[in-house]
């Protein structure tokens, strides 16, 4: 009677131990990932054009803009 009887009594308790333990251990992966990459960089806007400004040549070849 001992081991079954225990068991049907804490299997709640040990489930809730395992789901503590793995949000425990993914958080602390999270962490540690974000301290390896750093700090997040945000996105870089993409550059759109300006519908009011007409498109040249000058515009199209210039590698700086």
């Amino acid at each position: 009677m001992g081991i079954h009887y225990d068991y049907k009594s804490t299997r709640g308790n040990k489930l809730m131990e395992k789901q503590a333990k793995r949000e425990r251990k993914l958080a602390e992966k999270k962490a540690k990932r974000q301290a390896k990459e750093g700090p997040k960089k945000q996105k870089e806007e993409e550059k759109v054009l300006d519908a009011s400004k007409p498109i040249t040549l000058d515009f199209l070849t210039n590698p700086d803009k």
